[in-house]
């Protein structure tokens, strides 16, 4: 099984930033990832809270 890159918080905290007004392809480039995967974590993570998890 593939280990996950990034924790739960560290995604919840990228999409914080997200939502704080930061661009999504400056967001992606500066983690390494694609910008379809920040949009794949907001379905998944975007309401929840970092205490929550």
């Amino acid at each position: 099984m593939k280990r996950a890159r990034f924790t739960e918080v560290q995604i919840i905290s990228l999409l914080k930033e997200h939502e704080a007004g930061a661009k999504t392809a400056d967001l992606a480039r500066k983690q390494g990832v694609s910008e379809a995967t920040l949009y794949n974590w907001k379905a998944k993570y975007g309401g929840i809270d970092v205490s929550e998890t």
